[in-house]
Parts: C-alpha cells; structure tokens; sequence
C-alpha cells in the first residue's frame, strides 16, 4: 500500500486541465495504427467473415488491419474519427507494437515489414497531425507543434531471424525500441513465462552490441529476469522496462522483481507501469487505485526520475486488447487455454502451437480488469488518480512524459 500519505494536489477538474497541456508519452501502446480504430465498414467486415466461419480470428484480424490503413488513406471521415480517439487520451506520443509473440515464424520478418509498412501509410495520410518519431527531438517538435508522435517498436526479436543485418532494415524503416523476446524463447534469448528462464543466447548477446551499436533502445519487459541482468551487464546504454509491474505487490512471471528494477534504475534506465489488471493484483476488483500503488512502489525502488506509464491498454476485455469487436466464442487472440472447453478451429489451427505463452495461472480472465481504464481513452483517469493521491506538477510531468523523454534521448539522441 501507499506510504506517501500525502493530500491531493489537484481537483479532478485541475488535473484533466494538467494532463491535456502536459507531454503525456504512453510508452506502451500496441494497438495504436492497428487495432484502436472500428468504423461501421469494419463492423460489416467482420460480421460477414464470422457468418462465413472459414477464417481463424488472426486471419480475420490481418484483414480488418488493411481495411483500418485504407479507409484512413481515404475517408476524411475516418481520418478524423481516427485522430479523435487518440486525442481523447490526451497522449501525445505513444510507442506501438509491429512484431509481438509467433515466436519462432518463417514469415516473422515479411509479416512484420507489412506492419511496419501499414503504419508507415497511417502517418503518411495523417501527416499534418502525426509525426513518425525518430529522434528526441522528434518528441520535443511534435509536442510543441500540438501534433501526435507515433514510435515503432518490437516486442520481440523475431523478425531479425538469425541475421544481425536484418537490425540495419528495421532501424532504416524507423524501428527504434526493440524488446529482445515476447513470453516464450527465442534465437536471443528466454522469455518470463517460458518452462525454464535462462539469460541472453551467444548470438543474444550480439543482437544487444549492434543495438547499441545503431543507438536503438533495449526493452526486457518479457524478457526472463536474467535476460534483463545480462542486457544490463553487456549493454553500453542503459534499457527500459517500456511496461510491467512489481513482483513485491502481484506476484505474477510478467512483473519484475525490485532487485532488477533498481538496477535498471541504476544505470540510467526507465520503467513504464502497466495498467493490466491481472499484472496489478492477484485478486478480481482492480482499481486504479491498485495501479498507483505499483507506481508508486517502483518509484520507491528506482527513484522518481526513472518511472513512467507504459498502459499495454488498447481496447476492452482483461489483456491488452482491441477494438475490433468479435463474438466471445471466437475467444482473445493468442489466448487459446480460454476456450479450451470449447474449442473453435477458427481462433487457433488444429495443429498449431499457441506462441503468446500465457497460460491459465497469469490470470487473464474476464474477472480481471480495471475499474475507471479498460481502453486507451480512459488515459486520462491514470492523472487524475495521480495528482488524488498526492503527486505535485513536476513529479506529474516526469511521470507522464519527461523521464521517457529523457532516457530516449541518452541512449537515442537528440
């Protein structure tokens, strides 16, 4: 629980005034140009593809992310219903994801450059309100000009195959937060919910140099707890935790313990908390209150200059999340032991291997979720929460945005 016991530093009038004029950087956000947006157009799509029942809900997916890039390029409509959800949040800079689990995928690059590509459009067509950040003046620009700044990132290391090279391509198409493994392994190294948790592989460790190498940042938050001690060992610059959560208030294979926070704390570094319910508490009924006292806790541990908000928040429902809305038998994408006792060959192939490597003990239930934000426009109740429970205007502005843009500058520059 907290210990600040400190009184509250603004009204909750006062704060959404706070959080709309202040630099909010969500360092977590994977659904941003893939999954945040549901037009009727897509509702249509969807519905059509279900009553058909051929498709598997990731094939289906695949095609309303398309569909998401091409009424975007084309819809003034939807431009604006687009650019409206993101400015609800009030965030202006928000890191989203182009590669997560499929582990070990003969198309994890081809996959991923189609993301990356898709993205890439998104800006394009929404130039005059969105910026691809690059550099941290990239960050500084984009809010001073009232713009939204999108940062490509990885959570996992997949699409660089086994091919150092294959690094060079991704920096070039903008990448530049890479998270070295999603739960499970792979060629870098183990994941947090793997069956055993080793550290970084030999060619782990090369990844990492030519990392840093190219100055992009290195994100364990999936990684085994000894990935993180490897990269903090080995790596020239410091890394980030872009979003989890304390193991000393949920226990749970996606927190990270104190030990690892503070030295990653230690050497520069940053740590983006999670706003996931079944990473918050081991019990149902989260609160946002609940989330702050994780904040606060890590912040005990890595001091005030080194944490920020990482919401891993899209949509509705326990996990991260989307918006596309399909019927509860098709069950959460990737989450198969869910409906296991009512199998559906349309989320998950016969014969195939569930690669996102959650399973039934990391609680991710329709029990779990957390009252006042279960989506992306609920962002601006973290600040709210925040200044309620004592936080002053400059520890608000490191927490929201000026630490991640601190350490992204140290390690990517200006």
């Amino acid at each position: 629980m907290s210990n600040r016991k400190r009184k509250q530093t603004m009204s909750p009038k006062e704060a959404l005034d706070f959080h709309f004029n202040s630099l909010v950087i969500d360092s977590q956000q994977p659904g941003m140009t893939n999954a945040l947006l549901f037009t009727e157009n897509m509702r249509k799509t969807l519905g059509e593809y279900v009553e058909e029942g051929h498709l598997s809900r990731a094939q289906i997916t695949r095609i309303l992310e398309q569909q998401m890039v091409e009424e975007i390029q084309t819809s003034s409509k939807t431009q604006k219903e687009y650019v409206n959800l993101w400015k609800k949040s009030g965030v202006n800079i928000a890191s989203a994801t182009y590669a997560s689990a499929g582990a070990i995928q003969s198309d994890s690059f081809s996959d991923t450059v189609v993301a990356v590509a898709q993205a890439r459009a998104i800006v394009d067509a929404l130039s005059n309100e969105i910026s691809l950040i690059l550099t941290a003046e990239d960050i500084e620009n984009t809010y001073r000009e009232k713009k939204l700044g999108l940062i490509l990132d990885f959570q996992n290391g997949t699409p660089f195959g086994s091919n150092l090279s294959n690094i060079d391509v991704f920096y070039n198409l903008g990448v530049r937060v890479v998270q070295l493994t999603y739960n499970l392994r792979n060629l870098i190294g183990d994941g947090c919910t793997e069956r055993y948790k080793s550290g970084l592989t030999y060619f782990g460790k090369e990844v990492v140099a030519k990392m840093n190498e190219k100055k992009m940042i290195i994100d364990v938050s999936h990684c085994s707890e000894q990935v993180g001690w490897d990269c903090i060992d080995i790596s020239t610059a410091p890394i980030m935790i872009t979003h989890s959560t304390s193991n000393a208030l949920a226990k749970h294979e996606r927190a990270k313990n104190d030990d690892l926070i503070k030295a990653v704390a230690d050497k520069g570094g940053f740590f983006g908390v999670a706003a996931i319910a079944a990473f918050i508490s081991e019990k149902p009924g989260t609160t946002l209150d609940d989330f702050v006292d994780h904040v606060e806790h890590i912040i005990n541990v890595a001091g005030i200059d080194h944490v920020g908000i990482g919401s891993d928040k899209c949509g509705p429902g326990p996990d991260t999340g989307t918006n596309f809305a399909f019927p509860d038998h098709m069950g959460p994408y990737g989450l198969s032991y869910i409906y296991k006792d009512n199998p559906d060959p349309r989320i998950l192939p016969s014969g195939s291997f569930d690669w996102i490597g959650f399973r039934p003990e990391h609680r991710l239930s329709a029990d779990y979720r957390i009252e006042g934000f279960d989506e992306f426009i609920h962002w601006p109740n973290i600040t709210i929460k925040l200044a309620e429970r004592g936080f002053n205007e400059e520890e608000l502005q490191k927490i929201l945005g000026l630490n991640y843009l601190r350490v992204f500058k140290d390690i990517i520059g200006q």
